[in-house]
């Protein structure tokens, strides 16, 4: 970076497409996961689950898994090494549960750990597991939706926040609406799936230190989370995970084995490494839960939104909490006087659900946005109308203006690419090649959030960089943005920059989850990048060995690894030399960033539009999404390339949302009968379109002083809604409860074809 005569940055480096700084790492094997870590004399450890829903263990016949030669130990509740009763709690310690591992004889779902055996090769764990004898004392236990819609609660919460909003009398204006829409919506269970299986390699040292490699999203939640469960301080835990095959929400919060390794490689006396199966991915780390949806939505006919009320119905476990949260976007996603939002949650005998990309808002944009392609039609207004319409300039949940906001562009641009203006408005009126043709849009959204980052810069004296911070990449470039800050600030190659991340040593991060780790974590790069250039630049024109010497700051540029006057390029200082003048090997800087006045002055939220295309032949049943812009106004874009890649990302999650993805409980024992990715379906490569990007760049200064938003999860709402708003137009079948696979609309179809 340099900078303009009047001090503001002109960056060189950000807002291009740099690729990877840990592609090649990634690509050749080097790049490390938990799993991988390299620990001497590690034992394997294999979980074995419960399979009743609810009761009480009798006894454990260990006969035969300790006849499997290499078994070392088999690790239960009678011989556990005992652990805290760490309540649940959004904040480190981050556990997602109120039960302890191992600690008693209580089963209280399907898949609930009860025990490890331990061996010297996964092989022989992997068998003595599968020879544990169990027997149990069942209980009667509720695992399904349908035992609790009256017993539900209606007062839940979303990371501490009230989930029943009001404004004026949406009931009243109902009531009294020109046109009106009462229609109800269901999303299933979805699991996150990660390339990467969850795993933990645990550590105790002679000092009774504990060191864990860790598939986390929050090396410092998971940190303070040890350190409670084993009542030691947080000193005295170190959690690596430099490197994650993906989480989307599964690796965010803190779940039981890694407790549980930790617990048995106290018991052996030698490390252990405890990686979970994929089958055991699905009761393990969580999964959205299902909801029920019911909007009712009232307008003029002009129009004009006048009532919203949205009712929610979800899940969740006994021993944990959290809700989904899927009426969160309808209080200020458009102008509308009257709204009512409610959500109730029935609580069942089973795991506890979790966070997965866009909690709340993924399923909570399906109906809304589903419903309003309804309204539209009664109304006979194009659905991208019907949104300009209502379009909310400032939050009336809030009753703030937006910190930025470039939504009608983001319609505008993705509309043109899209060529929405050639739409035909009845549905079953657009054919290519003998298929039905149907176009689709939806509006995108997701909070801009930002929580306490520190990060450290230092330069040494052969010009070198390192950026640290206890921030995470799993997958979305962080590594790469960061490097890009700090050469752009420095005027140092990229190649000459180390970042190191994912360590809990490292200063503070918040969790990588909720879209707010660019947000956080890129401006205090940036300013101690900045604030080393500044200084170094004061040793230079200070110094009278320094060719600099006598010049003004704002006479000085930094490029190609030096420092140089910038009207005379022959006055150049490398930033080694630079460094030497201090007197030390190293020019260091810290710097942190905090909530502060625009989370108490505007409304955070980045916005979007899709649009989709989608094909059906009537003849076999065959549906594809065969066409997909996305339009984004996600403030300053660091890397245009890793930032497309995480709106493709999320669009595809969309499009399995829309198409594929159930999890299916077994109305006995609450046990997912679709536990692995042959009958968990997954949209694979021939499922999916080229999906063009577009960014509305308006970068957000009132946020932070980079401009910058998070992208991670914005790019899968909406989708779902696009998709299904698209098939209602190609086929005049409205699927209101996903994914929309082929049975329901055949079997709509044919009552179709007799009408």
């Amino acid at each position: 970076m340099s900078a303009s005569h009047d001090g503001t940055a002109v960056f060189n480096l950000v807002g291009k497409g740099v690729d990877r700084v840990d592609g090649r790492a990634k690509v050749t094997g080097a790049a490390r996961y938990a799993a991988d870590a390299a620990v001497d004399g590690a034992m394997h450890a294999v979980v074995v689950q419960s399979t009743i829903a609810r009761g009480r263990i009798r006894a454990f016949d260990e006969t035969a898994t300790r006849a499997v030669a290499g078994v070392r130990e088999v690790l239960t509740y009678r011989n556990a090494p005992r652990v805290e009763s760490v309540p649940f709690s959004f904040t480190a310690p981050n556990v997602e549960s109120d039960l302890s591992p191992l600690q008693t004889d209580e089963v209280h779902y399907w898949g609930q750990h009860i025990a490890v055996v331990i061996a010297e090769t996964f092989e022989a764990a992997r068998a003595g597991a599968s020879l544990l004898g169990v027997s149990y004392d069942t209980a009667s236990a509720v695992v399904s939706i349908d035992e609790v819609r009256d017993s539900a609660d209606d007062s839940p919460t979303f990371f501490g926040m009230d989930m029943q909003y009001k404004r004026g009398d949406a009931q009243k204006a109902l009531e009294t609406a020109d046109v009106t829409v009462d229609v109800h919506y269901r999303t299933p269970i979805e699991h996150h799936n990660p390339i990467e299986p969850s795993a933990t390699v645990a550590v105790w040292d002679a000092g009774g230190e504990l060191v864990v490699h860790d598939a986390t999203q929050w090396v410092k939640g998971t940190q303070s989370s040890l350190a409670a469960f084993f009542k030691i301080g947080s000193e005295k835990v170190r959690v690596y995970s430099p490197f994650i095959g993906g989480g989307f929400g599964c690796k965010g919060f803190f779940w039981q084995h890694p407790v549980i390794a930790a617990m048995a490689a106290k018991l052996v006396g030698a490390p252990v490494r405890l990686s979970l199966t994929r089958e055991q991915m699905f009761t393990s780390c969580g999964y959205r839960s299902e909801t029920e949806q019911r909007l009712r939505i009232g307008a003029g006919r002009d129009g004009k939104l006048v009532a919203i009320r949205h009712d929610v119905l979800n899940t969740m476990s006994r021993v944990g909490v959290f809700v989904e949260a899927a009426g969160i976007v309808t209080p200020f996603l458009y102008a509308c006087p009257n709204i009512a939002n409610s959500h109730k949650t029935g609580l069942l005998d089973v795991g506890t659900p979790t966070a997965m990309r866009a909690p709340g808002e993924a399923p909570g944009s399906f109906a809304l946005e589903s419903a309003l392609d309804e309204i539209a039609e009664k109304l006979e207004i194009d659905p991208l109308e019907l949104r300009l319409r209502n379009y909310s300039e400032r939050s009336e949940q809030e009753d703030r203006d937006y910190s930025g906001k470039a939504l009608r562009e983001c319609y505008a641009r993705a509309a043109e690419r899209f060529g929405w203006a050639k739409r035909s408005p009845a549905p079953r009126a657009m054919r290519v090649r003998g298929e039905l043709v149907g176009w689709g849009m939806a509006t995108a959204t997701y909070p801009a959030m930002r929580g306490d980052a520190t990060a450290r810069v230092t330069v040494d004296a052969e010009g070198h960089v390192t950026v640290v911070s206890a921030t995470h990449d799993l997958g979305t470039g962080m590594y790469t943005i960061l490097a890009q800050l700090a050469a752009d600030a420095l005027g140092i190659a990229i190649d000459d920059i180390t970042v190191r991340i994912g360590d809990s040593a490292l200063p503070t991060a918040p969790v990588a989850g909720g879209s707010q780790s660019t947000a956080s974590v890129a401006p205090p790069v940036f300013a101690a990048a900045n604030d080393i250039r500044r200084e170094a630049i004061s040793l230079a024109i200070a110094s009278g060995s320094s060719p600099l010497f006598g010049l003004k700051h704002d006479e000085i540029e930094v490029r190609d690894g030096s420092l140089r006057a910038r009207n005379d390029r022959s006055r150049t200082m490398p930033w080694g030399d630079a460094v030497r003048l201090s007197g030390s090997s190293v020019l260091e800087a810290t710097a942190s960033t905090t909530e502060g006045e625009a989370e108490e002055k505007y409304a955070l939220h980045s916005f979007g539009a899709h649009f989709c295309e989608v094909r059906f032949d009537e003849e076999i049943a065959r549906l594809r999404v065969t066409r997909f812009v996305s339009a984004m106004d996600c403030g300053r874009i660091l890397n245009p390339k890793t930032a497309r890649s995480q709106v493709i990302g999320g669009v595809i999650m969309g499009i399995g949302q829309a198409l594929f993805e159930e999890s299916v409980r077994d109305p006995r024992y609450g046990s997912f009968v679709t536990n692995n990715l042959a009958e968990y379906h997954l949209p694979v490569n021939a499922d999916i379109p080229d999906i063009d990007v577009i960014f509305v760049e308006e970068p957000d200064l009132n946020f932070n002083p980079l401009g910058v938003r998070g992208i991670g999860e914005i790019g899968i709402t909406g989708v779902a809604a696009a998709v299904a708003n698209a098939v209602y137009h190609a086929t005049g079948i409205r699927v209101r409860d996903l994914p929309i696979v082929p049975e329901k609309l055949l079997e709509q179809h044919a009552i179709l074809m007799l009408t």
